[in-house]
C-alpha cells in the first residue's frame, strides 16, 4: 500500500488515463496484469494503486518508486514499452508525471 508522506525520499508518480466506458475495463485488465506479472517486480517499486472514476471515463495510478531513475529504467524497458502501446490502443490518452509530497494532512 502507498505511503504518502512528506518525510520519505521516494519518488511519486501519478498517471492519469482518459478512455471511454465501453474500453475502461479492458484497459484496467491491462493495467492490473502489468503491476501483478512485470511493474511490481521490477527494482525500486514500493508499491502502487488504480482507480477508476464512475463514469468509466478516467483512471488514475499512483505509484511509488525508491528513486526516479528505478521508474525510468522500467518504463523504459522492452516490456514495458511493449505493454504501453497496448494500453495506448485503449484509451484515448495517458500521461505519467513524476511529483515530490509537499505535505499530507491526517
Amino acid at each position: 500500500m502507498p505511503k504518502i508522506s512528506k518525510d520519505n525520499s521516494f519518488q511519486t508518480v501519478i498517471t492519469t488515463f482518459e478512455m471511454t466506458p465501453g474500453t475502461a475495463q479492458d484497459l484496467m485488465d491491462e493495467l492490473r496484469a502489468a503491476y501483478a506479472e512485470f511493474i511490481s517486480k521490477q527494482p525500486g517499486f514500493i508499491a502502487a494503486g488504480l482507480h477508476i472514476n464512475d463514469a468509466q471515463t478516467r483512471i488514475a495510478n499512483y505509484s511509488q518508486w525508491q528513486r526516479r531513475e528505478d521508474f525510468q529504467a522500467m518504463l523504459r524497458s522492452d516490456e514495458m514499452r511493449k505493454r504501453n502501446r497496448r494500453i495506448a490502443d485503449l484509451c484515448k490518452n495517458f500521461e505519467p508525471v513524476m511529483y515530490d509530497v509537499v505535505d499530507t494532512y491526517d
